[in-house]
């Protein structure tokens, strides 16, 4: 099935991509359908990829052993999914599991990873694209564990 550029590009944190940039991550893209309660990604397994939620829900999980898991977020169409494999150990630091059949791009990271490699520019923008996804998850998080813990003033 070949991925068109408008199923990137509407993903707010992908709008204003160069075309260029926006052809690149369709070269390293795959749609894959994930059944209700499969697993996107595990904890501390090889992040290898970044997804793109065409359709479907996902939810970003944590396990607690007094509550075993835990949500942390829950991600729609057009949010973007995983940033470990930025980033040394490339393992997964939450789980990801959909909550029903969804329809996810998946972009393989090393293959991306190796055009950013070639041009600075687009590694530099699609970095700070995913450093405030990160900020966002984890703002998520942090309103997630206070919740979970209070507040212990």
């Amino acid at each position: 099935m070949e991925i068109k550029e408008d199923a990137i590009r509407k993903q707010r944190h992908f709008k204003d991509l160069p075309t260029p940039y926006l052809q690149a991550l369709i070269r390293c893209a795959h749609l894959q359908t994930f059944a209700a309660h499969d697993f996107v990604f595990k904890l501390g397994g090889k992040a290898e990829a970044f997804y793109l939620i065409q359709s479907g829900t996902v939810a970003i999980e944590m396990f607690s052993s007094q509550r075993g898991s835990v949500r942390i977020q829950t991600l729609h169409e057009g949010d973007l999914l995983g940033w470990s494999w930025l980033y040394p150990p490339y393992k997964w630091h939450f789980d990801a599991q959909a909550l029903e059949e969804s329809q996810i791009l998946v972009f393989d990271a090393k293959a991306f990873l190796e055009q950013c490699e070639t041009d600075h520019e687009m590694g530099y923008l699609i970095q700070r694209r995913f450093g405030q996804m990160m900020v966002e998850r984890l703002q998520a998080t942090r309103l997630q564990l206070l919740d979970f813990y209070g507040d212990q003033k």
